[in-house]
């Protein structure tokens, strides 16, 4: 162009185009605020808070989760994982992995559920909870997909969409490794669409039987359903009836089973010293390691078995590639916290909270607090959904209590305090109270014990987190 040339002015778009830009900016940015992207999140089905439940194929729907991971392009697909099933001690477990391999100079994902205090606890990478703005833009790279879905009256659940998020966060993070926990049961949870490197299978107990059946045998059978064809599966010792469906799940897939303390040796013992105070040290030894007298970074015997399982996973992993130092692992395992798992959150008065929520949980906890809590007498504030073990649950309380309140978490599921004290006194005769609120059962604890005395509060994820909003200042999520 001649500088005596004249530019022509550009054409002004017209309306219709103007419309049609904005149409594609909404469709690209369905979500302008993270709160606006969490309010989307919960209004959707959550099996968690729903008091009738159908556990079969058309309520967990793993085509529909696979339809979800497809059109996100199959991120789960993308990254080496880890896969944990089981009643209780999973999330330890998934914990400690995770912590070892972090130690190691890898980058490793975590998914777990439920959370206690924010919904970010689910979905960390290296110990970092996802922030409040990769939430918002994993959502709303996830919304078209969720639209598209929803006009075929196929919508994902909550729990499906949480879990599609963390396997597209943990792809976009690249991550090494991804530990995954499954939410309910193993057969048809969201989770079980992934081909991990190991299988772990933590404890089984009695829980959620009106959904995952009636006999030990039954939530065996939803457990072990995470087993697949040619992977590695480690567990633990187990009720005779629960081993012998894992053992036949296994044989039957031809999946290596590896059992702590039967094929690997392993042992423990409960000590006290002056540095550590009551801990649980094990010895371990697999192909590969020899981990002596080491100290299990959670209190109670029952972590010393998940602390095995994390070691032997570890092991597992190393020999399909990782390169593991033993003297890292245990400086990352030394590192491990817990939220709402034995957490004195209140030294005056002291309490203790704990999310036992099933009656083997309840036992174990009794057993670690009079390992590891000295005190002259304990109050027990129990609140419990009516989908668990309750008659199991109330049983356990009556060998560790000197005193029960009864009281209801925020839960649409929670049992009803005067329901609860009922059945407690039918189990046992003995005495005990009820309060409305978990501030009113604190009133009423607080005015019953000495300084010597411990509260402790357990039962239910929602009671714990609870708990901790009202002795702890919020969690600050970036």
């Amino acid at each position: 162009m001649t500088t005596t040339e004249k530019r022509k002015p550009a054409a002004k778009p017209t309306r219709k185009k103007i419309v049609a830009t904005e149409k594609v900016k909404r469709a690209e940015k369905a979500f302008r605020t993270y709160d606006q992207a969490l309010d989307y999140l919960f209004k959707q089905t959550d099996y968690e808070k729903q008091q009738k439940l159908r556990y079969n194929v058309t309520t967990f729907d793993l085509d529909r989760m696979n339809e979800l991971l497809k059109g996100l392009g199959d991120p789960h697909k993308k990254t080496r994982t880890v896969h944990i099933a089981g009643t209780k001690g999973k999330g330890s477990t998934a914990t400690m992995l995770s912590r070892m391999m972090e130690a190691n100079s890898y980058k490793v994902g975590l998914y777990t559920s439920p959370h206690v205090s924010t919904l970010h606890e689910r979905i960390t990478v290296n110990s970092e909870m996802i922030s409040r703005k990769d939430f918002l833009g994993v959502m709303n790279r996830m919304h078209p997909v969720l639209d598209k879905m929803g006009k075929k009256n196929s919508f994902p659940t909550f729990f499906e969409i949480m879990t599609a998020l963390a396997f597209l966060y943990f792809c976009d993070k690249k991550v090494d490794i991804a530990v995954i926990e499954t939410g309910l049961g193993g057969r048809l949870d969201s989770t079980n669409v992934i081909t991990p490197d190991v299988i772990g299978i933590t404890s089984i107990s009695v829980d959620h039987q009106n959904l995952l059946g009636p006999t030990l045998e039954h939530i065996a059978k939803e457990k072990a359903g995470i087993i697949k064809k040619g992977i590695p599966v480690i567990t633990v010792p187990q009720d005779p009836m629960a081993m012998k469906v894992i053992k036949k799940q296994a044989l039957s897939l031809k999946a290596p089973l590896t059992i702590t303390g039967r094929d690997i040796d392993f042992s423990y013992r409960f000590e006290s010293s002056r540095e550590h105070g009551p801990h649980t040290r094990i010895c371990l030894t697999t192909p590969t390691s020899k981990f002596e007298h080491l100290r299990v970074p959670l209190p109670g015997e029952h972590q010393a078995m998940n602390c095995g399982l994390a070691l032997a996973m570890l092991d597992s992993l190393k020999g399909q590639g990782f390169q593991i130092n033993d003297e890292k692992a245990i400086s990352g395992l030394n590192n491990v916290q817990m939220p709402g798992r034995m957490e004195m959150v209140c030294t005056d008065p002291r309490v203790l909270v704990d999310a036992a929520h099933n009656a083997a949980s309840i036992r174990a906890l009794i057993q670690a607090i009079g390992q590891h809590v000295p005190y002259d007498s304990m109050v027990i504030i129990f609140g419990c959904n009516s989908d668990k073990d309750v008659r199991g649950m109330l049983t356990e309380l009556q060998y560790g209590a000197d005193k029960v309140i009864f009281t209801r978490s925020n839960s649409p599921k929670a049992v009803y305090p005067q329901d609860l004290a009922e059945m407690y006194t039918d189990i046992c005769g003995k005495m005990c109270q009820t309060a409305l609120s978990l501030t009113e059962a604190l009133r009423i604890a607080q005015s019953a014990i000495s300084r010597e005395d411990l509260i402790c509060i357990t039962g239910s994820f929602y009671l714990i987190g609870q708990a901790k909003q009202m002795f702890q200042p919020p969690v600050q999520i970036p």
